[in-house]
């Protein structure tokens, strides 16, 4: 039996999963919701068969997973919900904005016992398997820390425009919605990290997301994760994190692209597939079958993405150099 999803949240990332769990054998998308029609009728046309519930409580009911891909304020509120009729919770990252609240989420949904990850997409995707394994074996030699940079010409995204909370600095930002699934990475092979400092920049309408961000983090034996952001100018995006060794390293562009080092330049480890979101997205939903099972899973776990979170928060707290 495919296991009966509600989908609340139904904007960029809430369609591309209905859509994806549409093709998926081990799901079936019964019930939508979001607080805009529009965004309804445009879900609903990727899956004509679900319904679309009128309200939040309307559409967790029965279900058996809860998939929520709503802005981070009302995550914790439905999550609970959820959670307290015993219902598996899938939430989009990050975590939270509050940590103090955040962590109040945490212990409350381990407490309820039902199964839960948080969508950072790269935790089940082969880029990251690969290197993991490649760390731990020997064969990258000695790491030597993390370098993750992003920029943007402009922020928003072209592809998010609608989704307006994104450039505000209340929910959005780059750090919080690219940089965190890059730090989630660097933990997954460096270990938990610590804030040693940071630099974040901002408009001068303060309501506005940050525009640059530098920080340093670094695991308990001192390697380092440094981190460059910035939005603006004539440019392509740029997305790339490079896991560096002392005798290879390797480098994650756009999310999924894992290329190879020995000193020269990077080149492609293997055939990039020709759809690598719907790739990913696949190889999330069947390590969330796992989840449902109680196996086994590469899925990022509620800790773990609190701990993101903090490290986040951390960064943006940091309002950059004060003019002497």
């Amino acid at each position: 039996m495919a296991f009966k999803t509600a989908i609340i949240g139904l904007g960029i990332m809430g369609q591309r999963m209905l859509e994806h769990m549409t093709l998926h054998p081990e799901f079936v998308v019964n019930t939508i919701w979001d607080p805009d029609t529009a965004a309804c009728q445009a879900a609903w046309k990727l899956a004509p068969n679900s319904v679309v519930a009128s309200s939040s409580e309307d559409a967790m009911r029965g279900a058996d997973i809860v998939y929520l891909a709503c802005p981070p304020v009302p995550r914790k509120a439905y999550a609970l919900a959820a959670a307290g009729q015993g219902q598996a919770v899938f939430l989009e990252k990050p975590l939270g904005i509050n940590v103090v609240e955040s962590c109040k989420l945490v212990r409350k949904l381990t407490a309820a016992g039902v199964p839960t990850a948080v969508n950072f997409t790269q935790a089940s995707g082969r880029a990251l398997t690969d290197i993991s394994k490649a760390a731990k074996c020997g064969e990258l030699g000695d790491l030597m820390g993390v370098d993750i940079i992003v920029t943007y010409p402009q922020w928003p995204r072209g592809w998010q425009q609608k989704a307006d909370w994104l450039r505000f600095s209340d929910e959005g930002g780059m750090t919080r919605e690219v940089i965190s699934h890059f730090i989630f990475l660097s933990e997954r092979i460096l270990g938990p990290l610590k804030l040693v400092w940071a630099f974040t920049d901002y408009p001068a309408d303060r309501n506005l997301c940050e525009t640059q961000v530098a920080a340093r983090l670094v695991n308990e034996v001192g390697l380092s994760v440094t981190i460059l952001g910035s939005v603006g100018g004539a440019q392509p995006e740029r997305q790339e994190v490079t896991i560096k060794g002392s005798k290879i390293s390797r480098r994650i562009s756009e999310f999924s692209s894992d290329t190879v080092s020995s000193g020269g330049p990077f080149v492609p480890t293997d055939s990039i597939p020709d759809d690598t979101r719907a790739t990913s997205l696949k190889a999330q939903l069947d390590d969330l079958t796992l989840l449902m099972a109680g196996k086994p899973n590469r899925l990022a776990t509620i800790d773990e993405a609190l701990r993101v979170q903090i490290l986040i928060e951390g960064i943006l707290g940091n309002p950059g150099l004060i003019d002497q």
